[in-house]
């Protein structure tokens, strides 16, 4: 690995360890992986984890063939008994564990911090956490959270060029960003923000250039959706796609038919670059929304595999203001000084 590269993904690695997770002197982390995750990135995040004084755990398994509870079957006693003793775990894999069985014992633990990271590459890896001034971007990234969740039950719209236009109303439980993961609970990589509908009040038509239903990848032809409070069907695709589509969302939904849409959300990672093959790189390319289907995740039966679309070069407005024209940023004015202030780092 050329020296240059091996610093800014040793400086990637600290970002993660000690800002975002404050790992502290004695605590036990848990980093797993599947064996795509290149080794140079376990080594990395492993070594940051020793210079904190804590004690790492590398866990490599094959990779599982979903997320959410429909990993169970594949997912060791082993790493179950692992993620409940500990005080961090750094989830590389992809599919990822969140919404599985090992996740919920974790969560309900009370111990520990989990990072959705579901990263392979090590080159990835270094823009999300390396290639930004990583405080400058959780300032805005916590300001942006909070504003959102000031503004329940306002009416949003988002469109796109290739033809989205949909609205709903803001529902009134938001989800937060803490600046620093130093709570037990569930944690995601920075330079996005979801948000909730309410989601009977989701009307419209949702046009997707990438898809994560039973893999990632992005679409040779995109997918049109129709909404009226639940999904009523899509349109276009490959060939190869409807059919995962299609299993995918009548599974997520838990009742057979293809459920409705439970989150939204707005990228503006500034260090990022659209790849078609890393989910979470791609949905923090400024002006992504990732859009989830099936149940929410704190529904029974929620979270089981639920697909994920990308609409890419979003404008979108709440109530009379618009927050984003064609992918960049545009307000409010008090959140554009926190925005402006990131800036894209590359040593």
């Amino acid at each position: 690995m050329p020296l240059l590269s091996h610093k800014r993904l040793n400086n990637a690695a600290d970002a993660l360890v000690v800002q975002h997770f404050a790992v502290r002197p004695g605590e036990s982390v848990l980093i797993s992986a599947d064996t795509r995750t290149e080794p140079a990135l376990l080594d990395a995040v492993g070594s940051s984890v020793l210079r904190a004084g804590g004690k790492p755990l590398i866990a490599v398994a094959p990779q599982i063939p979903f997320q959410g509870g429909l990993s169970d079957p594949y997912v060791s006693d082993s790493l179950r008994a692992a993620a409940v003793a500990s005080d961090v775990w750094l989830d590389f894999c992809f599919p990822y564990h969140a919404g599985s069985g090992a996740h919920d014992a974790a969560m309900k633990g009370g111990r520990c911090r989990y990072a959705l990271l579901a990263l392979a590459s090590a080159e990835a890896f270094e823009r999300l956490y390396g290639n930004v001034d990583f405080g400058a971007m959780m300032d805005f990234n916590v300001a942006f959270a909070e504003y959102l969740a000031s503004k329940a039950g306002q009416p949003m719209r988002f469109t796109c060029p290739l033809g989205t236009d949909v609205t709903f109303t803001l529902a009134e439980k938001q989800p937060r960003r803490a600046r620093v993961a130093d709570a037990p609970g569930m944690h995601t990589v920075p330079g996005t923000q979801s948000f909730y509908p309410v989601k009977e009040s989701v009307s419209g038509t949702i046009v997707i250039q990438a898809l994560f239903d039973e893999y990632h990848r992005a679409l040779r032809r995109p997918i049109a959706i129709e909404v009226e409070g639940k999904i009523k069907g899509f349109s276009g695709g490959g060939t190869e796609d409807r059919p995962s589509f299609d299993r995918a969302l009548r599974r997520a939904s838990g009742t057979g038919d293809y459920g409705y849409f439970i989150h939204f959300t707005c990228g503006f990672h500034p260090g990022t670059k659209f790849t078609g093959q890393n989910f979470i790189e791609d949905i923090r390319v400024p002006g992504s929304n990732a859009i989830g289907m099936g149940l929410p995740w704190w529904e029974p039966g929620g979270g089981e595999n639920h697909p994920d679309g990308i609409v890419y070069d979003q404008t979108l407005w709440l109530g009379n203001e618009k927050l984003a024209e064609e992918g960049r940023m545009v307000g409010p004015a008090h959140l554009m000084a926190l925005h402006d202030a990131m800036t894209r780092e590359l040593g």
